[in-house]
């Protein structure tokens, strides 16, 4: 058998963190045993759906690399496919036209919540030996409904979740049509994974209810059933479920927040799966180990500052060009003058060790690409007679010395032997002069960065 399995995100707003570890795990189960990974736009709520939802699903997938190999298919473009089984379910008589209004329906229910009973279809419509009908009301247009079994039992393997069984009483004879022929949802889900012949379905645990009626229709259509596995939802640090008030929920305010996709797929992978005590591992490392034996079937706990550390790691482990380049339009709307500065990358290579996103990294290197402003107080404080003297001579053998790091720092030390001084007592005011601030990487890497003309200049001015 080969693999195929499926992510089918419904396009009514973004690409929240919940779908996207689906997305994962479909993406890397298919990887896994060189299958098919499909994606499918499930849009038939027209009311709900947008083209800006379907871009932005598909920009979220992009940023995290998860790519399809099929699709993206559109239910929407297979109405004449549902028409066709539709029809064919009439013929067999596994489906029956229902001519009660909305309003009869929702009375019916009313009539058995009153009786203690669980509202559902009464079955006015369904067809039955010996049954006799009502009679056609005139004008009526009819919807759709799917001949559910009434006896028995629906039990599927959940893989997260283990045995799963629903009486079919449970279950209603469900609309899979609408009155202007519109198919429904779990209808469509059912007819598209045959169709598409996807073997395994991992997706949400908000579904557990929709599997049993999607289980009954591929039934009835003679088709195999996939394997399903229904994953526990993202809860926030407070053990309520993940929102806007925990934060971002949306996958693209990441990357404008300064992360890295390759941290959030790693971080968004332990969300619900391990191997060992393993945290940080590459895609490929991923896919290799990935396995449904070890998803679990607890709720996961997101949690910022883990994916801070684990983006911070990433952010290290980058090239310095690729994180100018992400850096360089946080810089410019920040009013950066990275023309008159030195290399951006070579400035991420300096300030990138402590910072835990992009954006921390681009207000790090903001540094070297702004005029010094210096306090007062500070200026008052750190530029003594002492430091003047040895700042004038700094900027005099800086004119000349070799313009590496290590020339620099021998320069510094001798400066400092030469004026009887410590580290501080130099590098302080030197880093007010280049900086304007106090803190800084270490200071003959930065005065190295800076180059001599722009050094000579500011120190010079300073004092």
């Amino acid at each position: 058998m080969t693999v195929r399995t499926r992510f089918a995100p419904s396009p009514t707003g973004y690409l929240h963190l919940g779908g996207a570890r689906t997305a994962l795990y479909s993406w890397a189960y298919a990887r896994h045993f060189g299958g098919t990974f499909v994606l499918r736009i499930e849009d038939t709520d027209l009311e709900r759906s947008t083209p800006e939802a379907v871009q932005a699903i598909l920009d979220g997938m992009k940023w995290l690399g998860l790519e399809h190999d099929e699709g993206p298919f559109y239910q929407m473009k297979r109405m004449d496919r549902y028409r066709e089984v539709i029809l064919t379910m009439l013929e067999q008589g596994t489906a029956y036209l229902c001519y009660c209004s909305p309003e009869e329906v929702e009375a019916m229910r009313e009539r058995m919540r009153a009786a203690g009973e669980k509202p559902r279809y009464d079955g006015t419509w369904r067809p039955e030996p010996g049954k006799e009908l009502p009679p056609v009301p005139p004008g009526v247009q009819p919807v759709v409904r799917f001949k559910n079994p009434l006896e028995g039992e629906v039990t599927w393997n959940d893989v997260v979740k283990g045995p799963i069984t629903i009486a079919n009483k449970e279950l209603d004879d469900l609309v899979i049509a609408r009155p202007d022929g519109t198919p429904t949802y779990n209808f469509c889900v059912a007819v598209d994974d045959w169709d598409m012949g996807i073997t395994h379905v991992l997706r949400g645990d908000d579904h557990v209810n929709n599997t049993p009626r999607q289980i009954n229709i591929l039934r009835a259509l003679g088709a195999p059933l996939p394997e399903y596995g229904h994953l526990p939802m993202i809860l926030g640090a407070d053990g309520e479920k993940l929102s806007k008030r925990h934060g971002a929920v949306s996958v693209m305010e990441y990357p404008a927040q300064g992360y890295l996709p390759e941290a959030m797929l790693n971080y968004l992978a332990r969300l619900g799966w391990s191997h060992g005590n393993d945290e940080i591992f590459s895609m490929e490392q991923f896919t290799e180990w990935f396995n449904l034996e070890h998803l679990t079937a607890s709720a996961a706990q997101f949690n910022n500052e883990k994916l801070a550390w684990l983006n911070n790691h990433y952010i290290k482990q980058a090239d310095n060009g690729r994180l100018a380049e992400l850096a360089r339009p946080v810089l410019e709307r920040e009013g950066a003058r990275l023309l008159s500065g030195p290399d951006l990358a070579a400035v991420i290579g300096l300030m990138k060790e402590r910072a835990n996103t992009v954006n921390e990294l681009a207000d790090a290197a903001m540094l070297f690409y702004r005029e010094p402003k210096s306090d007062p107080e500070l200026v008052a404080q750190h530029l003594t007679d002492a430091a003047r003297t040895a700042l004038g001579q700094f900027a005099e053998r800086a004119k000349s010395v070799e313009w590496t790091r290590a020339a620099i720092s021998a320069m510094v030390k001798e400066v400092l032997a030469a004026n009887g001084l410590k580290m501080p007592q130099l590098a302080m005011p030197l880093r007010l002069a280049l900086t304007g601030q106090l803190q800084t990487p270490a200071i003959d890497a930065v005065v190295e960065l800076f180059g001599r003309d722009t050094v000579v200049e500011r120190v010079e001015k300073f004092i």
